[in-house]
């Protein structure tokens, strides 16, 4: 009997997935059985998956990270994508006694400060909740895209979370910006108003500016840090995400 470690498990998923369109990579990892968790933090690329979800009644959990500090036109276009594709997102939260401890050690912007404590925040504020998002399931389903950052063009249609024990799954890996924008267009995708203020990918709103012509996508988040690879902590390999979540 050959056994298929994770790994193996991943690339033979991967292989797969680039030969289908997006409707069909979703289906694909749908049908694999478990429990599928989409985590959508409402970006352009997101909603693109999330229509996909709820138009085809796919059996995927649809969750999103309610930190505390997004922008108002975010947490808006949460209820306006629900009663578009007649779905559910479930929010988690952060734990105020984390928030609580969180600004009593670096005060409630301390972020800006030092990238200790930048990473101490999305810990608490996104890290934690995840790991509830996370419980139980199988499958992640991310919105990460090549074409959004030098950190990203390498990202796989699929890979072994070694840290989560989970597949995590990209199915718009190979997809850049304009075919995002096409496939909003012609299916009526509720988006952010933000994109079209400058704003390609959208966090939480002390952390996230407008970019300037010519700037990377991501160029807009935690832009007063220097590191060009910046991330949250989420899709950052196993060893970066284990310290951060200790911060």
């Amino acid at each position: 009997m050959t056994v298929i470690n994770p790994i193996q498990e991943a690339e033979a998923l991967a292989a797969k997935l680039e030969r289908l369109d997006l409707a069909g990579r979703l289906s694909l990892v749908a049908g694999l059985g478990g429990r599928v968790v989409f985590t959508t933090s409402l970006g352009i690329e997101d909603q693109v998956i999330t229509a996909e979800i709820g138009t085809h009644r796919l059996p995927i959990d649809v969750v999103t990270l309610q930190t505390g500090r997004l922008f108002k036109e975010t947490l808006d276009l949460i209820g306006e994508t629900e009663s578009q594709y007649d779905i559910h997102i479930t929010r988690y939260e952060p734990e105020q006694a984390d928030i609580d401890a969180y600004a009593a050690k670096y005060g409630m912007n301390g972020f800006y400060e030092s990238v200790e404590a930048r990473h101490a925040c999305c810990s608490v504020r996104k890290l934690k909740p995840l790991a509830r998002a996370l419980e139980g399931a199988t499958i992640w389903i991310t919105g990460l895209r090549r074409g959004q950052s030098a950190n990203r063009a390498e990202t796989p249609f699929a890979e072994y979370d070694a840290e989560r024990h989970l597949l995590k799954v990209n199915p718009l890996a190979d997809w850049d910006i304009d075919a995002i924008k096409v496939f909003v267009a012609d299916n009526g995708v509720p988006i952010n108003p933000l994109h079209a203020r400058g704003y390609p990918s959208i966090g939480c709103e002390p952390c996230t500016r407008a970019i300037k012509p010519g700037e990377p996508e991501r160029a807009g988040r935690w832009w007063w840090e220097q590191d060009e690879k910046r991330e949250c902590g989420l899709h950052v390999a196993e060893e970066t995400a284990s310290i951060v979540a200790q911060q």
